[in-house]
């Protein structure tokens, strides 16, 4: 997702996944490539080794709007890995092609939100903002315009750490629940609202 944050508690949606979101994308590779689970950190712990330019995937969407698209990219990964003779040889490579090639989207995606807001600091959150390489990516690619943010991997990685702070920041303003509260994962983002650009907020995430 790619979330205008104005202020606490307020957010507008510029854009988000039609299918597939990144981090289900790694785990969904990482098994093509028999490297286990989580798939990210252990795809980008062999794609340093592997050849860039030997696989080179399709980047969907990457060149309009702020919409994410990584069904198709998945799917040509399972071709390769399908036409590979010897997959213990061009594991390395697959993992590469694969990670260069969501990064770019990600990170194309993040500096256009960046230009279209104006926006000084771009926030990355959740598991696969844990990647190091997305990082590097993100602040090479945006330096001069945006400072990049990104918490440790350690809080990246805990939904129940994300989900206690804001939780917390209610409280302190007072919000309460009463016992019908339940526990649901359909639960719509407080706060979100109509999607516009601003040039008022000092983070996107």
């Amino acid at each position: 997702m790619l979330l205008d944050v104005p202020a606490w508690g307020r957010y507008r949606l510029l854009g988000a996944t039609r299918d597939d979101a990144a981090g289900e994308a790694f785990d969904k590779v990482a098994t093509l490539l028999d490297l286990g689970y989580p798939g990210g950190p252990a795809i980008e712990r062999l794609a340093p080794s592997g050849d860039p330019a030997r696989f080179t995937f399709p980047r969907p969407m990457r060149d309009h709007g702020f919409e994410f698209s990584f069904s198709g990219l998945k799917t040509a990964v399972r071709h390769a890995v399908r036409a590979s003779p010897d997959l213990a040889r061009d594991r390395a490579d697959l993992a590469r092609g694969f990670q260069d090639a969501v990064l770019d989207v990600l990170v194309t995606k993040l500096a256009r939100a960046v230009r279209a807001t104006g926006y000084p600091v771009a926030v990355l959150g959740g598991g696969v903002a844990c990647s190091r390489a997305l990082a590097a990516l993100a602040a090479d690619r945006l330096r001069g315009h945006a400072r990049v943010a990104v918490a440790s991997p350690r809080l990246n990685a805990d939904n129940a750490g994300m989900i206690a702070r804001a939780g917390w920041w209610r409280l302190r303003r007072g919000e309460r629940s009463d016992w019908t509260l339940d526990a649901r994962a359909d639960l719509p983002l407080p706060g979100l609202e109509p999607s516009r650009t601003t040039h008022h907020s000092p983070r996107l995430s």
